[in-house]
């Protein structure tokens, strides 16, 4: 086992035991696989609910980029100034939740690990066990070519779906399995189908039965489950639908998902379908809650800043009272020392004229002056 196998396999290790338990308490594969989809889409919550309030956020903001993008459109690094800009004053992180979008590839490739090496990987035996298995069954005369493969030198190695195939077969023979500890007789069926089985297979053999018809729906619905959920992303985030980049990802991503889902084991198409109905539910409920907590931040924000400007305003009319009320006292002040200036300007050119002489005394007509004051009385 090379590095990159060592790491996958420890990788495998907590979805496994996961999965195990599931299977044991149901005692159905299929159903196993379900409620493991639940939890592992439970476990991813708080990363994609953080990836979803940032692209609500951005969502919100498209009418606003867009305008800077028409204003700078012959200015391409002033344009990408200016929407750096607005990213940094609403908070935003434009690669926020990128990292976590990529966690869904692990899982589905340790998934699919589990699903096509149940004996090593899924019930978690080792290596010298599976080889005891093997030389156990060849020894017993079962049919080994769906097990293993003779290869160019003459030496012979599992098949792909080796694992599988031989643990149907030990199934079958109670025998070769007893006193292996940890061995699971794995009942694959579900709904009449082999979870096992390539929907490809049931196309190339296709027979009008249920079971065949079962598995070539699992991959139709697994990539028209994820179109309807690729379809409900887009007209949320009121994408472009006609922008030919964005309708092609609409497209390309689910056909990818039912060529993938039609050459690997039904169980993996199950996981899938079950991830995209989970999705189709969640996502309307994440999209809601996020416009209304992100319409409560931005009126709260709004409030906040109505009422700093409200402040500022009510600062800046004070500092005017303040300094008209100054300008006030200076200005009378210097009326003041006008007044006084003139009052002494007017005392120095006070003379003594004809109109308050009276007889000799210069000063004798004033408030009281009375002109038959000192008249003899008769």
């Amino acid at each position: 086992m090379g590095l990159f196998g060592t790491i996958g396999y420890y990788i495998c290790i907590p979805f496994a035991a996961l999965l195990r338990l599931f299977y044991n308490l149901t005692g159905s594969y299929g159903v196993a696989i379900i409620l493991f989809t639940i939890v592992i889409k439970l476990i991813m919550l708080p990363f994609q609910m953080k990836s979803k309030k940032s692209m609500v956020r951005m969502t919100r903001m498209n009418g606003r980029i867009q305008e800077i993008q028409k204003k700078y459109a012959n200015n391409q690094a002033k344009m990408n100034e200016e929407i750096q800009k607005l990213y940094t004053e609403e908070g935003i992180n434009p690669m926020s939740g990128c990292l976590w979008s990529f966690l869904p590839l692990p899982i589905l490739m340790a998934l699919y690990s589990i699903i096509r090496q149940p004996i090593t990987h899924f019930m978690m035996l080792s290596q010298e066990t599976l080889q005891k298995l093997v030389d156990a069954v060849t020894a017993a005369g079962a049919d080994m070519s769906n097990i293993v493969q003779v290869m160019k030198d003459g030496s012979t190695q599992l098949s792909a779906y080796g694992q599988i195939n031989l643990a149907k077969v030990a199934a079958s023979m109670p025998e070769l399995t007893e006193g292996i500890e940890g061995w699971i007789n794995v009942n694959y069926n579900f709904l009449g189908m082999d979870l096992t089985v390539n929907p490809w297979d049931a196309v190339k053999n296709f027979a009008s039965t249920p079971a065949a018809i079962g598995l070539i729906l699992v991959p139709i619905l697994a990539g028209g489950s994820q179109l309807l959920f690729s379809m409900m992303s887009m007209k949320q985030q009121n994408s472009d639908a006609n922008n030919a980049s964005m309708k092609s990802m609409m497209y390309m991503m689910p056909l990818m998902s039912v060529y993938i889902a039609f050459i690997m084991p039904a169980a993996l198409g199950v996981y899938w379908i079950a991830q995209s109905v989970i999705s189709l539910i969640q996502e309307p409920l994440m999209n809601k809650f996020y416009n209304s907590k992100i319409e409560a931040e931005e009126e709260a924000r709004f409030a906040a800043r109505e009422a700093d400007r409200k402040k500022r305003m009510e600062e800046g009319r004070k500092q005017q009272e303040q300094y008209r009320t100054q300008q006030e006292k200076k200005l009378t002040l210097k009326e003041k020392q006008q007044l006084a200036q003139e009052a002494k300007l007017t005392k120095k050119k006070i003379t003594t004229s004809e109109a308050g002489r009276v007889a000799d005394r210069p000063y004798a007509r004033g408030r009281s002056y009375q002109a038959d004051r000192y008249d003899s009385e008769n």
